[in-house]
């Protein structure tokens, strides 16, 4: 797929990258590039819900102390 840089420099996305991210108008990305000056575009508009079911469920529940103790600890290691 193809795009072109226009004078105020912007780029139209194909309509069918459009179709394939699922984008819409107001919908937000981000471009991410790297050591070698190539270009990711990624979608971040990703609603929470589409995160569900990613992680394993624990074996067992973790008590709200030991939560409350980890995020200390990450918070001191900032």
């Amino acid at each position: 797929m193809h795009a072109t840089l226009t004078s105020k420099g912007q780029i139209t996305l194909p309509k069918a990258l459009r179709e394939k991210l699922k984008l819409s108008a107001g919908d937000r990305v981000e471009f991410i590039v790297d050591d070698e000056h190539c270009a990711r575009l990624v979608v971040t508009n990703v609603p929470v819900t589409s995160l569900k079911g990613m992680l394993p469920k624990p074996s067992q529940p973790v008590p709200l102390e030991e939560m409350d103790k980890a995020v200390q600890q990450g918070a001191q290691n900032l």
